[in-house]
């Protein structure tokens, strides 16, 4: 099959966790049975628990961020392997600006560095630095937590992996604001688009973003006012647990760059909410008519059935609406779009982005041929092509037992094929008409939209 799909920027999907695996790969011979992970706050050493203090006093090698480690007291005697950042020019091709494109190394993360090759060879463990003792990578707060922990022990298997928590700056931040942290959602934006934010923008919820950049209260300020979430509070929470802890109101001047934006949701008047529930208003979207409107695109979107982590095809994507949505129902929903058009490509970007999923793959080209390679779906929506032969038939190869397909037609060509599917395969085969009240000179009357042809089906273990 062909690599994986490319986000809009050309980047490939989570490539840190292939740069961590191949980092981690090569000193898989010389790592001890055991890795200890030890988060640590920016109360530094007073802050750590008599375990955490002992794992790191018998470490023969210790590796953290510059700022981790410079919060070690002289007497560790272990060889400290610091992890640069910014990245240096001449280190090795596993460097580079995707190394963080998975997002996420706030806390509990490596986020005063990018994992080097050649980081390791000036002494420590290429050249036996942990024949006196064991290894202690170090994270911020919660290693557990968006971070270094929890790829390790994907990477390692949990048995290799002991983690040493420390509390998180989300733990921290709840307890400054007296929010129950069960009902607060968190947000992600380091290394990630602000734009994820706006899924999580409900009338009365509370957010808690982890930022990285000294001008991220400015910037959530102005996605909420262009959200229509202008009134809510936003509050800045820097440097938590350190002697340079700083808790205050967003005041658009720059901050520490070790802070959590704390944002209390209030909706203007007169704004429009945008729930995560299948049917966003069809001008939440920009297009050029080859939408899937707002009530067809509610019970397409009931059929596909959106389970978080899985993936999606949205053939033919038009404006990109299905996908979207899917998207929307959870932060672990995945989508690739499929869309032979360039402008309706951009315009699927755009609209990705505005409605808080720019994760959304896009995947030039037409079906079938523009699905060959791509990674297996758990759920299809053909959108457009059910009479392009192969199409049909690809898709529903592509699936695995469990595997839903959802296809729409609006002509009486689009309806035939469906039909002919449906007796092959099974299904539901639905009609959908909906009308809407329009004027009529001075009269009121019902205008009924084209009538849609639904076929959905889930595909039978073998």
């Amino acid at each position: 099959m062909a690599g994986p799909p490319r986000t809009r920027t050309g980047v490939p999907q989570q490539p840190f966790r292939a740069i961590v695996s191949q980092w981690w790969g090569r000193l898989d011979r010389v790592l001890p049975q055991t890795v200890t992970v030890t988060g640590i706050g920016a109360d530094g050493w007073a802050g750590l628990s008599p375990g955490s203090r002992a794992a790191i006093e018998q470490a023969g090698v210790v590796v953290g961020g510059p700022r981790q480690l410079a919060l070690l007291p002289d007497s560790v005697a272990g060889r400290r392997i610091p992890l640069p950042s910014p990245l240096l020019p001449g280190l090795s091709e596993l460097l580079g600006e995707a190394a963080l494109a998975d997002g996420g190394l706030a806390d509990g993360g490596l986020a005063d560095g990018a994992l080097a090759d050649g980081a390791l060879a000036d002494g420590g463990l290429a050249d036996g630095g942990l024949a006196d003792g064991g290894l202690v990578v170090l994270a911020s707060g919660d290693p557990m937590f968006y971070g270094i922990g929890s790829t390790l022990v994907r990477l390692l298997g949990a048995s290799r992996v002991k983690v040493l928590p420390h509390p998180s700056s989300v733990s921290l931040a709840a307890a400054r604001l007296g929010w129950p942290l069960d009902d607060v959602e968190v947000v992600s934006l380091v290394g990630r688009p602000l734009e994820l934010l706006h899924p999580a923008l409900q009338p009365g919820r509370r957010v808690l973003a982890l930022a990285a950049e000294s001008t991220a209260a400015a910037d959530v300020r102005a996605l909420l006012d262009a959200r229509g979430f202008g009134a809510s509070p936003v509050t800045v929470l820097a440097d938590l647990g350190g002697p340079a802890e700083a808790v205050g109101p967003a005041d658009g001047r720059p901050h520490s760059r070790l802070a959590i934006i704390a944002i209390d949701c209030r909706l203007d008047p007169g704004a429009a909410p945008l729930p995560r529930t299948p049917g966003l208003p069809d001008d939440a979207f920009e297009e050029d008519g080859q939408i899937t409107k707002r009530e067809i695109r509610a019970l397409a979107l009931a059929a596909l059935a959106p389970v978080p982590g899985q993936l999606l095809w949205d053939v033919g994507a038009g404006s990109g609406s299905i996908g979207i949505e899917w998207m929307r129902a959870h932060p672990a929903s995945r989508a690739i779009a499929v869309e032979p058009r360039a402008d309706r490509r951009d315009r699927i970007i755009r609209n990705a982005a505005a409605l808080g999923v720019p994760g959304l793959v896009m995947v030039p080209g037409a079906a079938p041929e523009a699905l060959a390679g791509l990674p297996r779906p758990d759920a299809v929506f053909i959108g457009g092509g059910v009479t392009v032969e192969g199409v049909v038939q690809a898709c529903w190869e592509a699936l695995d037992a469990g595997g839903r397909l959802v296809a729409n037609a609006v002509t009486i060509e689009g309806e035939i094929a469906l039909a002919g599917w449906h007796r092959a395969l099974g299904g539901s085969l639905t009609r959908i008409a909906v009308e809407r009240a329009g004027g009529l000179g001075s009269f009121t009357a019902w205008r009924p939209a084209l009538p849609v042809v639904q076929w959905s089906a889930r595909k039978a273990p073998r």
